[in-house]
């Protein structure tokens, strides 16, 4: 059953309440996009938890085990304390840019959310221009940033605004041409198709083994882009005191960390998408046509999606905490010096070997 038979069943039911079709199709639209924001962030409150564990288990400490079996409540705790402590806006800080900004860098990566399929017919839409759509809403987001630096009033803020923009722009570069060439392998930018088109072979089949230097090259941009470690100069504490969210307090704060647990988890699933084969398992097999198998073939697609997406969050966590962060220079010479010549390059060899094999 698909996301399409779930609606048309809702709108007869609500016929034979005897609703209108309009009034049940209004009611119905905001269900899928609110199941997803819901999932997303009870995503981060993993990631957070597991972040907690792994950086412990890394540096032979004990990690959070009090709030809740295993520690598992902690996250919840210090969202719980971010939302109740007091929202400080600086006298001098420009109110509008200040407030606007969390907004302009959440809201534009929940939106990515969209088109990411967890099964072939787990997704609120599948759009033609699927990837071009991530790509675009993920470049919003640094725009947020430098409002939020700009607005502070802040030089260590603005400055931490400045180099967000700049890493924007070297790794959304590199990043495009990645995911381009996926998108001349599959002759399409729609994700299902994307993700079908790895289906044969099992986990030989996938494009991380057809794309290895794209797959390289979309680690590094991915991890650049969500601002992880070593990556992450825009709020480098030793240098900015804490960046753009320098005066931040409250909630406030809280959704630049949101934000940036979101985007790590979107680009888990777009390097799931891409190159693992999205919700296919290593090894094919088929199940029988019935609606029960049908159901637990659906929760084998997000099981497999969502493995997949935690592996790359697992290496992403352990690379934080086990690389230094680089100089403000060295990161803009390793993508433009290093990443943009060697997505370019991918891109072409990519071209050349589909005309002279396809």
């Amino acid at each position: 059953m698909n996301s399409l038979d779930l609606q048309d069943g809702w709108i007869h039911l609500g016929e034979r309440l005897g609703f209108s079709p309009e009034l049940m199709y209004a009611v119905w639209v905001p269900i899928p996009i609110i199941t997803i924001v819901i999932a997303a962030t009870l995503g981060v409150l993993v990631i957070v938890w597991l972040e907690r564990k792994i950086s412990a288990g890394a540096q032979q400490r004990i990690g959070p085990e009090y709030a809740g079996p295993l520690g598992l409540l902690q996250p919840l705790a210090d969202g719980l304390k971010l939302v109740f402590k007091e929202d400080i806006i600086p006298a001098k800080a420009d109110k509008l840019l200040f407030t606007l900004g969390p907004a302009v860098v959440v809201v534009p990566i929940f939106l990515a959310y969209l088109v990411v399929p967890f099964g072939p017919n787990l997704m609120i839409s599948n759009l033609g221009i699927g990837t071009f759509f991530w790509l675009a809403t993920s470049s919003v987001a640094p725009i947020g940033l430098l409002m939020s630096g700009y607005g502070s009033n802040n030089k260590y803020a603005f400055l931490g605004g400045l180099r967000a923009a700049a890493q924007a722009i070297s790794y959304e570069i590199p990043l495009a041409l990645c995911v381009l060439a996926i998108a001349l392998l599959a002759d399409s930018l729609r994700t299902v198709e994307i993700v079908q088109e790895q289906a044969y072979g099992g986990i030989l089949g996938w494009n991380v083994w057809r794309q290895p230097i794209g797959f390289v090259a979309f680690l590094i941009a991915a991890l650049a882009e969500c601002e992880r470690l070593p990556f992450d100069l825009p709020e480098a504490e030793e240098e900015l005191v804490a960046g753009y969210q320098t005066e931040y307090t409250g909630m406030k704060f809280g959704l630049f960390y949101v934000g940036s647990y979101v985007n790590l988890l979107v680009s888990g699933l777009w390097v799931t998408i891409l190159y693992l084969g999205g919700w296919h398992a290593p090894i094919p097999f088929d199940l029988p046509s019935s609606p029960g198998w049908e159901v637990l073939g659906g929760f084998g697609a997000i099981f497999w999606t969502l493995l997949k997406t935690y592996s790359f969050l697992f290496l992403a966590i352990l690379t934080r905490w086990t690389l230094p962060r680089v100089r403000i220079d060295q990161l803009l010479s390793l993508g433009w010096k290093f990443l943009l010549p060697l997505a370019l390059g991918n891109l072409l060899l990519t071209a050349l070997l589909k005309l002279l094999f396809i």
